[in-house]
Formats: structure tokens, sequence, C-alpha cells
């Protein structure tokens, strides 16, 4: 079938749909009951069917034929080392660490908090939990030790698995020394903390409850243990409006179809394809394109710890290419904007042999179009930038590559991908216009491979995604559709702003500022990077009577931010204005705010208190060069 043809089958005939997909995996038990519905109205998919994600992506492979196919390719430029892991060699690391988590008293349905590096021992734990049937939440190891606290409290896990160090830019980042911190703050405790040690003498377990992560080889092996489809594989943290993370919940036997789906119809690869999605383990891109995807689909991984830059230099990307003869990568915009602002003519691609490479997908955030023609014309390669969230797990809109020979433009998210039923919406509810802006939701329900909960949040799940149009999932991106039938995603509709790829919620940082005692009000919004596509700023008004400098007040600022949420929320420039522009009910405009600071049209709201006050924020973002307006020079 061509695209349009098998997407209406996906969106008409849903349940036939995915049924036949389902059989494309190998099942403990067969579902037959394809998709079902509860008292509460959720949707749940192939529910009688039982199987085991870590089965899928090693014991299968073996049994197909792979086992001594390489699985995972570990590429560390900071250690100038590369290791090839092949399927037999997972298996037996896997099983073995499987036993381990077993001897500790993790069961089914247990939960266990991995805060890693890059290194195969994360994929190894991850793989390992899903083998017993245990809940892992990764936590990206950039994060200060508050944060981990924070998902240590929601998660309640068993055991916390770290490492010594993780890497960044050839500086060792201390991770056990942040688990302590974290440990210190957490309410809840683990009953055991285990910990690979990277180099001899670099840290100490003493502690009666840390584990030497080699030791956990030593137990025997553990086979694979079916679990319902519906069975939780891992709780990803995600930040919410509130401040507090989501914990989205991931079923098995959904996500498990729509991964292989999606390897098949929208990255168009084969088994045994060299694979590589250059992200992080601690997210939804790491979660489904470094480690489950590829694996079940019986592809080889690329599993990379360094950077688009500076590890050594902006041709790091077609290094690897090379040397590992990649087929497909997948990246985010902000890693191509980070190689063009250090090799704006892209010579160093010239140095490396990068034919393998048959297509390149971009994702995280929305790919300007100066960044999509600059490595388009680059590469001469396919470029397809696509849209999904941690919540979908997977593609929502893009090209479908096998089935769909339309191009990518600039600009674009690309078509809806099968099983996603896209509208934009109004704020009531009715379809707009081609062409007029509106919020995106997806009609229910979502196909499989999406959120099925939130972690012990149904208050939440509920309010956060339906409740503002029944029926319907709300993605809290806003966008449009034009005469050809392509969808942009023009940016979030809460105060959730993209920073490289990440989600972070300016309503923490926001937090964080008014925490600072000689501020009165403040205000944090995201506003255009070229680079990292958004970036946070503060509006403070200071309390009378106080004495502070604003190079004073921003170092501390920025410090406060840094040790809360981590230097991944890259928040730099807090700037001190007389008052802020609000609405006589007392609400801030950052909205217009952003605009002003964007270039973008803006109109002044009717409800305005006094708009004196916009021409005051215009010159101070002129006077600090905050924002595209002013020639931002400081970013």
């Amino acid at each position: 079938m061509e695209y349009e043809e098998l997407y209406r089958y996906s969106i008409d005939q849903k349940e036939q749909f995915w049924s036949e997909q389902a059989t494309k995996l190998s099942w403990f038990e067969q579902p037959t009951n394809i998709l079902s519905q509860n008292d509460a109205g959720h949707y749940s998919w192939f529910e009688d069917g039982r199987i085991n994600m870590s089965y899928l992506c090693i014991d299968k492979q073996i049994e197909d034929g792979r086992g001594e196919q390489t699985a995972i390719i570990y590429d560390s430029p900071s250690f100038n080392l590369v290791q090839h892991i092949s399927y037999n060699e997972l298996y037996e690391k896997v099983s073995k660490f499987a036993a381990g988590l077993l001897n500790l008293g993790v069961r089914k349905n247990d939960t266990v908090i991995i805060y890693m590096p890059m290194i195969p021992q994360s994929l190894i734990a991850m793989l390992a939990c899903a083998r017993i049937g245990a809940i892992h939440s990764v936590v990206f190891g950039g994060f200060a030790p508050h944060e981990l606290a924070v998902r240590i409290d929601d998660a309640r896990p068993k055991v916390v698995i770290s490492a010594s160090y993780g890497i960044e830019f050839g500086k060792k980042i201390p991770y056990k020394i942040l688990v302590d911190q974290a440990l210190d703050e957490a309410k809840h405790q683990p009953d055991y903390q285990v910990y690979y040690r990277r180099e001899e003498g670099f840290d100490n377990l003493g502690g009666p409850r840390e584990i030497d992560f080699e030791a956990m080889y030593l137990c025997g092996s553990a086979k694979s243990i079916p679990v319902p489809a519906t069975h939780p594989l891992y709780i990803l943290y995600t930040s919410g409006t509130t401040g507090k993370p989501k914990g989205i919940v991931r079923d098995t036997g959904g996500y498990a179809t729509a991964l292989n789906f999606s390897m098949e119809y929208f990255y168009n690869v084969q088994p045994g394809n060299v694979f590589w999605a250059a992200s992080d383990i601690g997210w939804v891109v790491g979660h489904s394109y470094i480690v489950y995807a590829p694996l079940l689909y019986g592809c080889t991984t690329v599993l990379y710890e360094g950077k688009p830059v500076r590890t050594p230099d902006p041709g790091a990307f077609w290094r690897v290419v090379e040397a590992h003869k990649v087929n497909v990568l997948f990246t985010a915009p902000t890693a191509i904007r980070a190689i063009k602002k250090e090799d704006p003519n892209g010579s160093l691609l010239q140095q490396y042999n990068t034919s393998s490479l048959k297509q390149l997908f971009l994702a995280g955030e929305r790919c300007d179009p100066a960044t999509f023609d600059w490595i388009k014309a680059l590469l001469q390669k396919p470029v397809i930038d696509h849209w999904w969230q941690t919540e979908s797990g997977w593609a929502m809109l893009g090209i479908m590559t096998k089935i769909d020979q339309r191009e990518a433009i600039a600009g674009a998210a690309g078509f809806p991908v099968c099983g996603f039923d896209i509208k934009i919406l109004d704020e009531d509810g009715n379809e707009v216009p081609v062409g007029a802006e509106g919020n995106i939701a997806v009609k229910l329900p979502l196909p499989p491979g999406c959120l099925p909960s939130l972690w012990k949040n149904e208050i939440r799940f509920q309010k956060s995604y339906f409740h503002k149009y029944p029926g319907y999932y709300l993605s809290g991106d806003g966008g449009f559709r034009n005469e050809d039938g392509y969808y942009f995603v023009m940016g979030r509709i809460d105060d959730v702003i993209n920073v490289s790829g990440h989600r972070l919620s300016t309503g923490e940082m926001e937090e964080i500022v008014a925490s600072h005692p000689a501020v009165a009000e403040c205000a944090v919004m995201g506003i255009y990077c070229e680079l990292k596509g958004q970036r946070p700023i503060a509006l403070v008004v200071l309390k009378d009577g106080t004495d502070i400098t604003e190079a004073v007040l921003e170092t501390e600022l920025i410090a406060s931010v840094r040790e809360k949420i981590g230097a991944i929320a890259s928040f730099k420039n807090a700037a001190i204005v007389k008052r802020l522009p609000k609405t006589r009910s007392g609400k801030i405009l950052r909205k217009t705010i952003c605009e002003i600071a964007d270039g973008k049209p803006y109109s002044i709201p009717s409800t305005i208190d006094d708009p004196v006050v916009l021409d005051e924020i215009a010159a101070v973002l002129r006077k600090r060069k905050l924002g595209v307006t002013f020639e931002t020079s400081n970013q």
C-alpha cells in the first residue's frame, strides 16, 4: 500500500490494522483482545497478550540467527574507545545482571532508577529490568541532585543503578557524589545502590548497601518473564507546567508493536542495518531508538558517548558515520546548529566517506528552515524533520519513507503517521481552516506505544491531556496545516520550553528565581535561540530598598537554577526591570514579551494595564541584547 491507503486503513479499521502489526512480533500469548476501554474511559492495546521486551530485543534475535551480529557499537571519543557487543554477548550480560537484580530482591512491578552515562552498562541495566518485569526509570545524568531526589521520591525505587562518573567535554562529572546528595535529600531510600566503577580508585564503595556493578554478574542467569502487554516497561519523567515532573508510563506490548512498525515504515531500515540515534538514554529518543527499536528489529545500534562538536571537533558525527557505516542517523536540530556554528561551510564533512548514510532524521524540537536547508545541501541526502513527544513514544508527524515519496519541506513536520488522527482545533474544539493556527490534538484512541497513564496520578493524567477537548489528546503544541497537507508545529502552548530538544518548565525556573531574597516579582520566558531553539531569560522586579547590582543578581540566579535543575537549563540571563507588563486581572504577558524578543509582530492586548510597560521592556531587552530583535550576542 502507498501512504494514503495505509494511513486511512489505520484510522478507519484500527483494530484490524494493529492486530496485523502485532503478529509480526513473537508473543508468549498472542493477543485476541486488540483494543479495550475501561470504566475510566482509558484505552488499552492487546490487553490479554503476554510478551517480554528483553526477549524480543535479545533472545529472539539469537533464535533468528543474529547471535554473532553486533548489537551495540559503543563509541567514546573521550576515551578513544570503540567496543562491539554481539547479540550473544549482550544475552550473557543481560541475563546475568537480571539474576543479580533478583538476588537483591527486585521482582516484577518493582521500580529501579538508572542514573548513568552513555555506556553499554546502562543498556544492560535497562534490558535486565525488562527481563524480570521490573519497571525502570532512567534519569538523565545531567540533572542536579534535587531533580534526582524528586524522581526517587515519586518512583520509590528498590534499587538505584549509577556509575562513578560521566564525561562532559573531557570533564568527569562525579555521578556517585550526586547520587549521595540526592539520597540525602530524598525521603525514600532504596534498598541498594549499584555502581559501575569506570576507573580504579576514582571512588570507594564503602556503604553497606553499595554494590559493585560487576558483582551483579555472579548470581547465575535469569530467563525472560512473560508480562501482560499492558505491563509498564518504564517510567520517564518529563517537565510539567506545575514544575513537578510528570511520570510518563510506557506499556510493553503496544510499545513493541509501534516501534517495530516505525522501523519498517517510517525509518525504512532493514534488519542488520546500522541505526544511530545521537541522543541520550535519559530522553525518550534514547529509550525508543537507541535501545528498544533497533534491537527488537535486529539492527545494530550506535551508543555514542560524545557531542556533535568539541569531541574533538565538528566533524565528530561524520567520523562516526564513516567508522561504523551508519545507514540512518537520527539527531536533534540543535546538534546540526552546533556543527554549523563551528564549521559553517561544512568542510569537515569532506574528510569522511559518508556514502553508507541513506537518510537523516531530525526531531526533538522544530527545525528552523535555515538549518534544514543547510544540512540538506551539505549532505545531499534526504533530510526528514518529524514531530513526536515523550508521551507518544514514537513519531506522530513526519514522512513515512517506505511508502511516501513526497519530500520533506523546510519548517514542516510532515504528515500524520499511521494511527494518529491529528486535528488542529480552536479554543472551542472546532477544527480551524487550512492555514490557520490552533492547538494540535489527536482523536482518541491513541495508537499503540502512547502513554496509557501517568505514574500514580490519574487526576493529573486526565487534566493534562483530556480535559480541554473530550475525546481528544491535547498535545500542548500549536500549529497549522497548509493547502498541501503538510503540518507545521510552531511551539508550546504552555510554559514548557524546548532547549536543545530538552523540555524544561519555565514555571519551575520562575519558582527558583522568585525565591531569591532580593526578588519581588519575576517572569521566566523561553526566547528564540539560533543554537538551542529556545533558551530561558528572566525579567526581575526587585524589592524596594534592595541593594544589589544586576550582575551580582544574575550570577546568583544562574547558580541557583544550575544547582536545582542543572546546567541543561541553559539559564544565563536575568535582567532587572521596573515593572512587568500585565493584564488588569494580573496576568503577566509572557507571550507578548517573547514576541518582542523574537522579532515577531504582536498586538497590544485590550486588557493590558499600561501599554507603556511594553516599551520599557523592549528598552531593557535592547540594552541587554536579549533576543533576535536586538542582535543577541551572548547566547
